[in-house]
């Protein structure tokens, strides 16, 4: 299985560029490839700069990591109860690439994490509801809260019952994602 995993959002010092790495590793035994938004900034989009320029080559580059995944983990930083600019920036660009929808026929394991009580619940929220339109299935998801508390570099999710929510979740996802595989094969 191929997986796909970022964070969505393009800081340098993302909690949840950590937290997306240490849940890629569950994975271990699949290929895992771990992208930075931040390597495909791109100015802000707007329909006269799509017209003069066309879509820009990280979009494309982008678009082709998503679709040569099959399974698709990302972990949503809140910005204001929202995406991040940098996120939304991304997806409004590559939405304009003709004839796909950004995450087409993706499968994916939603994650959020903030430094408060909610784990960024709000944008989880809004993303998983969000995917369908975009052409992605979200299998599961998860908000890991008070990050600081509950996460530890090197050791990843350190609280006991959410790394335990997180182990079922991830056990889930791959039973999903064989069962999709395997239907795959028999066509």
């Amino acid at each position: 299985m191929k997986v796909l995993a970022f964070a969505a959002s393009n800081s340098s010092k993302s909690i949840n560029q950590k937290l997306v790495t240490s849940v890629s590793k569950y994975y271990k035994e699949d290929e895992v490839e771990l992208l930075h938004i931040h390597d495909f900034e791109m100015p802000i989009y707007s329909a006269d700069r799509e017209k003069e320029s066309g879509i820009p080559s990280h979009a494309i580059d982008f678009a082709a990591h998503i679709d040569a995944a099959d399974l698709i983990i990302i972990s949503f930083a809140e910005h204001n109860g929202n995406y991040t600019a940098g996120y939304k920036n991304l997806i409004d660009w590559v939405s304009r690439i003709k004839g796909r929808k950004p995450f087409q026929n993706a499968h994916l394991f939603l994650l959020s994490t903030s430094q408060g009580a909610r784990g960024a619940q709000g944008v989880l929220s809004i993303a998983a509801s969000r995917m369908p339109f975009d052409g992605g299935t979200v299998l599961d998801s998860l908000s890991l809260p008070e990050f600081s508390a509950n996460f530890e570099d090197g050791k990843g999710i350190t609280n006991v019952l959410y790394r335990s929510q997180l182990e079922a979740k991830v056990r889930k996802t791959k039973r999903e994602m064989k069962k999709i595989l395997d239907s795959k094969e028999i066509s």
